[in-house]
């Protein structure tokens, strides 16, 4: 094997598990990003991975590679970057292994991350809210679970992992009651529930039964359920509320929805931002701004503040016939 090989395991191994203690997550989602760089530069070069060096992944090759990700595999550029950063990760780490590449290295560092549209965030209104926990068939036990799920989802934003991943233990009913998690960057943070949803809650965890370590909201073997399932489950429960509240139909739902949803439902309410960043386990409160850009009715109350005063309306009309060609082109 070449120099590449050994590096790239001492990063998985040594920066990744023993220094950086990352989640599964990351460490599945760097896995991914060396797999298709690896992949590709295997099609392209005919060198196999294990024969890699340094110099067949210079900054060209990555270049090529990221524009692949967008024409071919048809990445977003959302995803193109996150494949970035974990390149970026890696070359970090071997500009400490192999200084005799420092300036190869530098290239790729000098790759910068590319600039996309940033479209305003999907939420759900209060009746679309409605809608939703209305559509799971309570008479059946995975209506049963289900609804108390989606009524979770709305109400802690919780994320997609934070939310297959509650156990029994994590939750405290009575005064104060509330969940736990450790969320991202493994941040453990606790969040209340109301009244009504941990109603909901306890009357379902007492119809589930076991252990504390057992999950909250099973899958059909038992086990906690699967990223994929809960995004089944919150889309197939979106269908059917759109029979009786249309304007969901044209929205795409998913379980980052349901955050938004409960993060737009506490703005309104004027809560405080920076307290929203806590709710949702933020690391920086600058990306809780988002829901400020979104809220519209937030910035049509603004707008009422401001006095209004009269203009006029003349049209402009060029004085000149050659002005006049060019203002009808």
């Amino acid at each position: 094997m070449t120099p590449l090989a050994p590096t790239m395991e001492s990063f998985f191994t040594m920066r990744l598990g023993m220094q950086r203690n990352a989640s599964p997550n990351t460490v599945a989602a760097y896995r991914d990003a060396f797999r298709l760089l690896l992949g590709f530069v295997h099609e392209t070069k005919g060198v196999a991975p294990a024969k890699l060096t340094l110099e067949d992944l210079d900054g060209p090759t990555i270049g090529q590679f990221l524009d692949h990700l967008e024409s071919s595999r048809g990445a977003s550029i959302r995803t193109r970057n996150s494949r970035l950063a974990a390149i970026h990760s890696l070359y970090r780490f071997a500009a400490m292994q192999h200084p005799e590449h420092a300036a190869l290295i530098q290239r790729v560092l000098a790759i910068p991350a590319k600039r996309g549209p940033r479209p305003l965030i999907c939420y759900l209104t209060t009746e679309e809210i409605d809608a939703l926990l209305a559509a799971p068939d309570v008479s059946t036990r995975l209506g049963r679970r289900d609804r108390s799920l989606l009524a979770v989802a709305v109400h802690t934003g919780l994320r997609a992992s934070e939310l297959v991943g509650l156990r029994l233990r994590d939750i405290t009913f009575g005064t104060g009651a509330h969940v736990s998690c450790t969320g991202k960057g493994r941040k453990q943070r606790s969040t209340p529930l109301s009244i009504e949803t941990a109603k909901l809650l306890r009357s379902w965890v007492v119809e589930a039964g076991g252990q504390p370590g057992d999950p909250v909201f099973p899958g059909p073997r038992g086990g906690p359920l699967t990223r994929d399932g809960l995004t089944r489950i919150v889309a197939r429960h979106a269908d059917t509320a759109s029979t009786s509240c249309p304007s969901m139909a044209q929205k795409k739902i998913g379980p980052h929805v349901l955050r938004h949803s409960c993060a737009m439902q506490l703005l309104n309410a004027g809560v405080d931002v920076a307290v929203i960043a806590l709710w949702l386990g933020h690391e920086s409160i600058r990306t809780t701004d988002m829901y400020q850009h979104a809220d519209i009715e937030l910035k049509e109350r603004a707008l009422a503040r401001v006095p209004q005063r009269p203009t006029s309306h003349r049209r402009y009309r060029p004085s000149d016939p050659l002005l006049a060609f060019l203002e009808a082109l």
